[in-house]
């Protein structure tokens, strides 16, 4: 009887001993060879407010932390770990949080031994040199910016210098034309424009005017585009009587109805029939035919502004080629004195780093 009160004492002890701590670890092994992986297995008797800290080790390395699964009420973490020094080495007990309680697992022995190595077998190959690390972006990032600051200088440069030669071009093509020759051509593209057939009488007297106004301005040297009808027909009066041109009162009053006509279709919506707009085209031709300056005989003979127009565009000037060959070798200089510089100072970092200095007290 007292020998079975003992066994039966001894079993509940057991039992109670064996769920005092809830947490047990386990390796799928106790001997590896350097680099051998192996499996190490936390189980917790516990699934609601756990929590696992992060695995502390000593000569032991993780290769990787496996998913936490549960399995009939119970936790389990598994991971892979390996050794690359040889020796012995223990997994330490780690530390497991239940309901804001510490439970610490079991300490567990590894062994880690060398594989030996016959050499006499093994066939030697000469030491391989240095791989070189792959290019990035950072290795041309400078060569990059260079080519597009020079991509933008040059395209500037030329974009400037050839919008300055197109502009000397029409400015020049511009000057070649006199007042009445400018006139003339105005005259015949407001023909073909075709506007009052297609119902744009407003533009086509705005035009036809504009074409008078800047005849006069041009060839009598009176502002006659910012000027009133009635003040530009009291100035030409004015010249005509002290005979600074050569017109007469009835070229000025085929003007002042061409000026009134083109007033009241702009400002008062006025739409003359086709005869009489044919009429109008006529009448501002016969008015730029008939105003003319009264030029002083000396002054004709001194003239000279036609051969300063003509002689002009001859005035010798690089061309275009000439400007971007200049603009080549600007930046070909400019890169060599760059290249220069940055060759002096690699040269003197390596010879700083060939030769360094050093303190003796």
């Amino acid at each position: 009887m007292k020998k079975l009160l003992f066994y039966i004492f001894f079993f509940y002890t057991f039992i109670a001993l064996s769920q005092s701590n809830p947490v047990q670890v386990e390796i799928d092994t106790t001997n590896i060879r350097i680099g051998e992986q192996f499996e190490y297995k936390l189980s917790v008797n516990e699934t609601d407010n756990v929590i696992i800290p992060k695995l502390k080790l000593q000569g032991i390395e993780m290769v990787d932390s496996l998913k936490l699964d549960t399995i009939k009420n119970k936790l389990v973490q598994k991971y892979i770990l390996t050794g690359f020094d040889s020796g012995a080495f223990y997994i330490p007990q780690q530390q497991v949080f239940i309901k804001n309680q510490a439970y610490f697992t079991d300490s567990l022995l590894v062994n880690v031994a060398t594989v030996a190595i016959d050499t006499t077998k093994i066939k030697k190959f000469p030491i391989k040199g240095i791989k070189g690390e792959p290019y990035q972006f950072g290795d041309f990032k400078h060569i990059f910016f260079w080519a597009l600051a020079i991509i933008l200088l040059v395209s500037s440069v030329l974009y400037f210098a050839l919008k300055k030669t197109k502009e000397e071009k029409a400015t020049t093509r511009e000057q070649l034309l006199s007042p009445y020759q400018e006139a003339i051509r105005n005259f015949s593209l407001l023909d073909e424009k075709l506007l009052w057939q297609n119902n744009k009488i407003k533009q086509y007297y705005s035009e036809l005017t504009d074409i008078v106004r800047n005849y006069i301005e041009r060839e009598l040297h009176i502002p006659a585009l910012e000027n009133t009808t009635d003040g530009l027909i009291e100035t030409l009066k004015d010249q005509k009587d002290i005979e600074s041109i050569l017109t007469d009162r009835d070229t000025i009053e085929s003007l002042k109805r061409l000026l009134q006509q083109g007033d009241l279709v702009k400002f008062a919506k006025s739409k003359p029939m086709a005869h009489q707009i044919e009429a109008d085209r006529n009448i501002a031709k016969n008015i730029v035919d008939n105003l003319k300056p009264n030029v002083v005989e000396s002054d004709v003979n001194t003239e000279v502004e036609p051969v300063i127009i003509v002689e002009k565009p001859i005035v010798k000037k690089p061309s275009v080629l000439v400007r971007i060959l200049m603009i080549l070798v600007l930046l070909s200089i400019i890169l060599a004195i760059s290249y220069s510089i940055s060759s002096v100072n690699n040269t003197s970092l390596s010879n700083i780093t060939k030769n360094p200095v050093t303190n003796v007290e």
